[in-house]
């Protein structure tokens, strides 16, 4: 199956549309099937006491993977175009003794301006397949010069997972999230094609492979 990156409604519709805001619930569910928190989790090493969320939406999918984390963590930074974070989830941040931010900005506008940093983390949640592979090389090189740990969970690109993200109305999902769906397995990851993009496998320790029914898991640490 070759991979193919078009266009997602929910990308181009306003933060307060009710169908976005509908669809946004719906990712929370699929997150939560997909196990991505907990993927995410068991990859976050004590020594990360800064963790930044590229697309990071709402915001609770690393709240959900940080709330039962044993980590060092005291900061998280959410990056994502658009302010939909609420103050709930910001306070459950809090509650957790980590400082949330919220930087509003062009995920490689941010990347740029950070520096390198030793004890810092990136998380990318059904982010990366969004660009095609020149811009992904870019923004791969970037993370790998911002952070010490980069954790990616994507779909995976097959016939399984495109049947399943095909039947996703059966549990309540609307227009917006069967259509990104479908698009979104089309667009994702198999075998070693993050691998193949992150610019210094020698020196990192590179993990690439399937994970759970539908997804696809990428982690390169520094060594």
């Amino acid at each position: 199956m070759v991979r193919v990156v078009e266009p997602e409604i929910l990308d181009q519709l306003p933060s307060a549309d009710k169908a976005a805001a509908h669809s946004r619930r719906d990712l929370a569910r699929l997150n939560v099937l997909m196990r991505h928190a907990s993927f995410i989790r068991q990859h976050i090493t004590k020594d990360v006491t800064r963790i930044s969320d590229l697309g990071a939406g709402d915001g609770t999918l690393l709240l959900s993977a940080l709330k039962s984390a044993n980590s060092n963590i005291r900061e998280a930074v959410l990056v994502d175009q658009q302010r939909i974070v609420s103050d709930e989830t910001l306070k459950a941040f809090e509650s957790l003794g980590i400082k949330p931010t919220i930087a509003r900005a062009d995920v490689f506008d941010w990347l740029a301006r950070q520096s390198s940093a030793p004890h810092s983390a990136i998380v990318a949640n059904l982010f990366l397949h969004h660009f095609q592979r020149e811009k992904l090389q870019r923004l791969l090189y970037l993370a790998s010069q911002a952070s010490s740990l980069f954790i990616a969970c994507e779909p995976r690109r097959g016939p399984w997972p495109q049947l399943a993200a095909a039947l996703i109305g059966l549990i309540g999902c609307n227009h917006v999230t069967r259509h990104d769906a479908v698009v979104s397995v089309r667009a994702g990851f198999r075998n070693r094609e993050l691998t193949a993009l992150w610019p210094d496998t020698t020196g990192c320790l590179v993990e690439e492979r399937s994970a759970g029914l539908f997804s696809h898991l990428f982690v390169a640490r520094r060594r």
